[in-house]
């Protein structure tokens, strides 16, 4: 995974509630094994007529080219519906490090916070807040102080994260990476105790 410590972008506003994970990435697409290649299928139902890729739909967010960006503003009760990782997969692969809501499901945020995407839950009030500026705002999210800041405001919201999720994401790390980057203390313990 790549870390993540500070980003400022513009963002694409999905003012839908209660988007479930088969809206997200719908379930014909979860035949492969790999994660790349889903971002293509982010919310494909509502990106295309008829799953024609010829035929976007105009009035879909995605499909707006004065929306642009890394950060995903998502209305309440994002990712609720099924476990399924591809949900994360894809967003992740179309482009978004962050994805702003009031409210996440928890295995949505779980899967999110493994793939590398932060998710990011501020109050019903600072989303609307978010929802009403234009196109060209910007948002900036500092990972270390878990604030959320509207740039051509300067409204600021802290957000709440795991410890060890949050030392993952600014180090880059999966599981694993962070198992490996204990490497010495582990050896040492086992020093420590095998005497």
């Amino acid at each position: 995974m790549q870390s993540l410590q500070k980003i400022k972008s513009r963002f694409i506003p999905l003012r839908i509630e209660n988007v479930d994970t088969d809206q997200i990435i719908p379930a014909r697409f979860l035949k492969a094994t790999t994660k790349e290649g889903f971002g293509k299928n982010l919310f494909r139902d509502w990106r295309y007529e008829n799953d024609d890729e010829t035929k976007p739909k105009v009035d879909f967010v995605l499909n707006q080219k004065q929306f642009t960006g890394e950060i995903l503003v998502a209305a309440k009760n994002f990712g609720s519906g099924s476990s399924r990782e591809h949900a994360a997969w894809s967003i992740q692969d179309y482009g978004f490090k962050v994805v702003v809501s009031s409210f996440f499901a928890d295995i949505f945020k779980n899967n999110a916070l493994n793939n590398g995407v932060l998710p990011v839950t501020v109050s019903d009030a600072f989303l609307q807040a978010i929802f009403a500026e234009g196109a060209d705002a910007t948002l900036s999210i500092d990972l270390e102080k878990q604030t959320i800041t509207i740039d051509t405001t300067g409204a600021s919201e802290s957000f709440e994260i795991n410890a060890y999720k949050k030392t993952c994401m600014l180090n880059g790390y999966d599981d694993i990476d962070y198992l490996l980057s204990m490497k010495e203390e582990i050896e040492q313990f086992e020093l420590n105790h095998n005497k």
